[in-house]
């Protein structure tokens, strides 16, 4: 295990494992449970926080921890085939997200509705763009030569630095989707402040994970 990796939060190695194993669970929860609350197919809006969910819960998040060296599945394979598998999940995210916006804005011109009025669909927009100027800074990184990256260790030190911001946007705008009206009406009393923290777990070994493994890690070789 390298050394502080999981000094951010003062873990043992094993309960280290625990709490990364609880993030993939919650990540997945909460996909499940948007899944069932939407009921996908009964209009065109039960689509957006599908494709939301799955986009910015799940694969987003699976496809930071697949980084860490003790909270993934997949910590026997070699960084290049974790950066591929980064570069799936994230492509996944982009795409379901864009779908997910589609939906969203073919719903509101269907019933008239006026377009980014609140915090959530405002927050959302930019977490969107975010990501999509992440992707971009990684495909600096996947090809640097071509595109004359003059220097690679720092470039990754900002695409690691940045991404933590970019999935603490995509946490809060899923956290202001959970207290939009629709969720509240499907979801009441203590069950709902619990599904209000779910997003918040695993942003927590997010952010511990990149803290302090990765930054200080990158910033040695800069």
């Amino acid at each position: 295990m390298p050394a502080g990796a999981g000094a951010g939060l003062g873990l043992p190695r094993c309960l280290w494992r625990c709490a990364g194993l609880l993030a993939h669970l919650a990540a997945l929860g909460l996909a499940l449970l948007l899944l069932v609350l939407s009921r996908p197919g009964t209009s065109l809006f039960s689509w957006h926080p599908v494709f939301m969910s799955i986009a910015f819960c799940l694969c987003m998040t699976e496809a930071i921890l697949l980084f860490s060296p003790e909270n993934s599945p997949f910590c026997f394979c070699s960084r290049k085939v974790k950066v591929r598998l980064h570069w799936t999940a994230q492509t996944l995210v982009i795409v379901a997200a864009t779908l997910g916006l589609g939906f969203i804005i073919s719903s509101k011109n269907r019933s008239e509705y006026p377009h980014f009025v609140s915090w959530h669909s405002i927050l959302g927009i930019v977490t969107l763009i975010a990501t999509c100027g992440q992707a971009l800074c990684g495909l600096c990184l996947h090809f640097p030569q071509l595109l004359r990256v003059s220097s690679v260790a720092r470039l990754r030190l900002y695409h690691i630095a940045c991404g933590l911001v970019v999935y603490l946007l995509a946490t809060f705008t899923v956290a202001l989707g959970i207290y939009s009206d629709w969720f509240q009406a499907q979801i009441k009393g203590v069950a709902w402040y619990v599904c209000l923290a779910l997003p918040f777990y695993p942003a927590l070994v997010v952010m511990n994970q990149i803290v302090s493994i990765y930054i200080p890690a990158k910033r040695g070789n800069i």
